[in-house]
């Protein structure tokens, strides 16, 4: 049952692309968020939350929250709506696309496991770059990029509580995907000069390990404070890189074509980043959660193929956000039923032009709403935000985004009384 799922969503996840931002041409892409689902709505912080009612592949640890004889299936689909801007002009796209899936399960009563497919990063851009060079020999030159590709994570977890209030587990990850990205040089004002095309890609395929810990403080009899950490220590994917570059000119009398380099699938390797996170959670039980998160990568000591890149550096993201329910078990009111949700988030993110860091701040709201007579819940979540700035020719992107995520909930080993 678990392969009829995931086999054509990971076919599916191949094709998946959910961006157009000129920032994708760098580093791995756009970094898609470790927080998914219910948390989306509360600014993304995620690490210490340990609900029993969600999937927080954020943290696997949480895999232990899961009530006994519980089943979960979530799956999310993810809308974001953006205006582009530079000092020259504006531009507007829209992305609509599949999010991930995941279900979770006990295996006993101090064991739990989950298994999904999450986006990592996307690629999908096209910039022109317009230049007047030695008007009177050269004259204006055409610099086309433009690139498309999704990384995707399949993992599978496990989590265990070795001791009362305290639980760890670690997720299996295996990475997969392609990404192209060509460049195309065209000189548009001398018809004898000839024209460069470079394409490249690369394959991403292999397996990583993350780990992730939650300690859990009773304050009260329905209250507690949750601590949580996470890790992951370098992992290095294989990579297949292709490439060819060429040069060509068009003429009466056909096209003189000439390859000046190519590779094929050539075996090498992206060191990923150093990564660590911690988070603090207090929860009022059926009332109130409170999260807040800080995140780090150390993306400046990544390497691709070998080396490092100019235009990446570290990661640092916080995160607060908070759920409140009025009357979970009211009876009368179905508003005082829905969970709702708020929270910020703050990210300096892993790209850097010169002495200037690309940072991304959103606001985030939501809403958990119950399926009448189940445990089942449908997350609706909408993020505003701003991402980059339009100092030293760089672009402004000003988004909105809107995620739909269904948590599904069953029990297992039951057997029913009546049909």
């Amino acid at each position: 049952m678990i392969g009829l799922i995931m086999f054509p969503a990971l076919l599916f996840a191949q094709f998946n692309n959910n961006t157009t931002s000129p920032y994708s041409r760098f580093g791995m892409g756009e970094l898609k968020s470790y927080s998914l689902g219910r948390t989306t709505g509360m600014g993304g912080a995620s690490l210490a939350s340990r609900f029993s009612r969600q999937i927080n592949s954020s943290n696997p640890a949480s895999y232990t929250a899961i009530d006994s004889l519980t089943f979960l299936f979530e799956f999310g689909i993810d809308a974001r709506f953006s205006e582009f801007s530079n000092d020259i002009g504006s531009a507007q796209a829209n992305d609509v696309n599949f999010e991930y899936l995941a279900m979770s399960f006990q295996i006993s009563n101090r064991l739990a496991a989950s298994i999904g497919l999450l986006p990592y990063s996307d690629v999908g851009y096209t910039v022109d770059v317009n230049e007047l060079v030695d008007e009177e020999y050269v004259g204006n030159i055409l610099t086309r990029y433009f690139g498309a590709g999704t990384v995707s994570n399949a993992y599978f977890g496990l989590a265990v509580e070795p001791f009362k209030n305290v639980s760890i587990g670690a997720n299996l990850n295996y990475l997969f995907g392609k990404v192209n990205r060509n460049a195309e040089v065209y000189f548009l004002d001398q018809a004898d000069f000839y024209s460069v095309q470079q394409y490249s890609d690369y394959r991403l395929r292999d397996f990583g390990l993350d780990f992730g810990v939650q300690v859990t403080l009773p304050i009260k009899e329905d209250q507690e404070l949750i601590l949580a950490a996470v890790f992951e220590n370098k992992p290095e994917y294989t990579a297949l890189f292709s490439d060819i570059t060429q040069k060509n000119l068009e003429s009466g009398n056909g096209l003189d074509q000439d390859t000046l380099h190519y590779a094929n699938e050539e075996k090498s390797s992206i060191e990923f980043p150093l990564t660590f996170g911690g988070g603090i959670s207090y929860v009022k039980d059926n009332k109130l959660e409170i999260n807040m998160d800080y995140y780090h990568q150390s993306w400046s000591d990544a390497k691709f193929f070998g080396s490092k890149s100019n235009y990446l550096t570290d990661l640092n993201k916080f995160a607060v956000g908070a759920e409140w329910i009025p009357n979970k078990f009211s009876i009368r009111s179905y508003l005082a039923r829905i969970a709702y949700r708020a929270g910020i988030r703050y990210e300096q993110t892993y790209l850097t032009f010169g002495d200037q860091q690309i940072n991304d701040f959103g606001i985030s709201f939501g809403v958990g709403l119950p399926i009448s007579r189940s445990n089942s819940t449908i997350n609706i979540a909408a993020e505003f935000g701003r991402k980059g700035t339009k100092e030293d020719g760089l672009v402004l992107e000003n988004y909105a985004r809107l995620n739909l995520n269904m948590s599904l909930h069953d029990f297992w080993f039951v057997k029913r009384k009546f049909d």
